[in-house]
């Protein structure tokens, strides 16, 4: 991968334990070197939300050079999913989609059900982030910013394997 395994490495991982001895593995960066930011699920949907600033501070307060945004392949987001369907959010949802539509120009997704799941495909989700934090008018152009699938067999975590686009 050409790593300098002496600088420091960001993560935007998902919650998920067990993630850093692959990580580690995969990119031969040492733990020490390893600044992790997790989120359910690897998505960036606001330009200036929390978790851009979080990415944004960990540039600048530790020195990160290079980003990995880490998705899982084969995760279910049935959770997630199951919660968009409750009665009682359905509606809220629906609401909140037409201010969306009417005021909210910086929301980064097209609906309220789509910020909450995110897709599908675990790779659009990580080329959209990777997208993102590219082209982010904070982020030094000399950060390198890639993709990174782990994949899910059975509950049991493999290789993870660069998102190029």
């Amino acid at each position: 991968m050409n790593l300098d395994t002496n600088q420091k490495v960001l993560f935007l991982t998902d919650i998920e334990n067990g993630l850093e001895p692959i990580l580690q593995e995969a990119t031969k960066i040492r733990p020490e070197n390893m600044v992790t930011i997790q989120s359910y699920g690897p998505v960036i949907s606001n330009l200036f939300g929390d978790i851009m600033r979080s990415v944004v501070l960990a540039i600048y307060q530790a020195n990160v050079k290079e980003i990995f945004v880490v998705g899982i392949k084969d995760k279910g987001i049935t959770s997630v999913n199951s919660l968009t369907q409750v009665d009682s959010i359905k509606d809220e949802i629906l609401k909140l989609d037409d201010s969306i539509q009417n005021s909210m120009a910086d929301f980064l997704d097209d609906t309220v059900n789509e910020w909450l799941t995110g897709k599908e495909n675990v790779s659009e989700n990580i080329e959209k982030c990777v997208d993102i934090i590219r082209n982010h008018p904070l982020v030094p152009s000399d950060v390198r910013v890639r993709g990174l699938i782990i994949n899910n067999k059975n509950g049991k975590y493999s290789k993870a394997e660069v998102v190029t686009n």
